[in-house]
């Protein structure tokens, strides 16, 4: 029996044929995915042009008070840690004895002014005797001379009651400056000799001053900014950077440079009302030299690295991404002044660069404006 050859059907004929001219055709080209990324603002803003420097915080007065008289210490008037006013009594030594030397020496005054009472006498009555040859020109002269003794006399013992007075004054010790207190470190009923050790420490904290050392070499470009007047300094405590800045301004240049450093010590006077700065402090600090009033800024997170050096995406309306060749000037909180083919308000790209090439388009998730600012 012979087997019969089956054909295939005409519509199956048709399909296959149909299949293999669209395997014959081209595919589209898949569309490229876009970067999310976020950008920042092109602006052109005041800039400051300043010098950065590592500070310490000292006080404009530090007084060691010590004991001018000896004795013991009957009372402490304050607290360890308070503010005090310059004149305030903080110590009071025991003031008898001094009270007795101040009497004894009043005494010795009266009874040497009495004597050269008598002795201006006398000598005014052996001048006329003497006049009359009643008595010789010789004890004229020597009864002169006792009351010029006396008279001396009185002078001294005047000026050790004054000291005596002065003895008696520093038995209550005062500060000499207004300033905060440290630790007390003479107690009640221990005794005290003059011009011995510090009973406290006295610091101004307000105001206040910020030393800091600058390259020799910067040192022509202060001196030329400085010629318009006092320059502003802004510090800041927090080693973060966080927090207002403090402004002050510079009040010393000194004249020499460090031998072994090669800097130039400044200083820089603050207000300090608050108590933000503490003597021995370390604080950031800028000393601005001038305002630069048209600078080009970009968040400094958009500067890029490259094998040709520093660069920005930049986005534009149709959002492909566009590579910008800058020079960075230098970087304020968080802003770079740069110099390149940038306009005011152009976009460019803060986060996702790595993703990026020129022409790649992206999708904008935040916009955000450029951090930090013109201190």
């Amino acid at each position: 029996m012979t087997a019969t050859k089956r054909h295939p059907a005409p519509a199956l004929m048709l399909f296959a044929v149909l299949l293999a001219f669209a395997g014959t055709g081209a595919k589209p080209a898949p569309k490229s995915p876009t970067v999310p990324v976020v950008t920042g603002a092109v602006k052109v803003q005041p800039a400051p042009l300043l010098l950065e420097a590592v500070g310490t915080v000292e006080p404009i007065e530090s007084v060691a008070v010590r004991p001018q008289v000896g004795g013991v210490i009957t009372r402490v008037a304050f607290t360890e840690g308070d503010d005090v006013r310059a004149g305030q009594p903080l110590f009071q030594i025991d003031p008898r004895p001094l009270q007795a030397a101040l009497e004894a020496a009043q005494a010795q005054l009266a009874r040497d002014e009495a004597q050269a009472a008598n002795a201006d006498a006398q000598s005014a009555r052996y001048a006329k005797l003497a006049a009359k040859d009643y008595v010789t020109r010789e004890q004229a002269d020597a009864a002169r001379t006792q009351a010029d003794v006396f008279r001396a006399a009185v002078q001294a013992d005047r000026s050790a009651v004054e000291q005596a007075k002065l003895n008696l004054a520093y038995a209550t010790v005062s500060s000499p400056v207004a300033g905060r207190t440290g630790s007390i470190l003479v107690t009640k009923g221990n005794v005290v000799a003059p011009n011995g050790g510090p009973l406290v420490v006295v610091n101004q904290l307000s105001p206040i001053r910020v030393s800091f050392a600058v390259p020799a070499d910067r040192l022509p470009q202060v001196r030329k900014h400085t010629a318009g007047g006092a320059l502003a300094v802004h510090a800041r405590p927090s080693r973060d950077g966080a927090g207002e800045a403090l402004v002050g301004r510079l009040v010393f240049v000194d004249n020499a440079v460090g031998a072994g450093t090669g800097t130039v010590t400044l200083k820089a006077e603050f207000p300090n009302e608050d108590g933000a700065l503490w003597p021995g402090q370390f604080v950031d600090v800028d000393l601005v030299l001038a305002i630069e009033t048209d600078a080009l800024t970009v968040p400094a997170a958009a500067v890029v690295t490259g094998r040709d050096g520093l660069f920005v995406f930049v986005v534009g309306d149709d959002r492909k991404a566009e590579k910008r060749a800058v020079e960075v000037d230098r970087t304020i909180d968080g802003l770079a002044v740069v110099r390149g083919d940038l306009r005011d308000g152009e976009a460019v790209v803060i986060d996702g660069q790595m993703r990026l090439a020129p022409g790649t388009v992206v999708e904008i998730k935040t916009a955000k404006p450029a951090t930090g600012g013109a201190r």
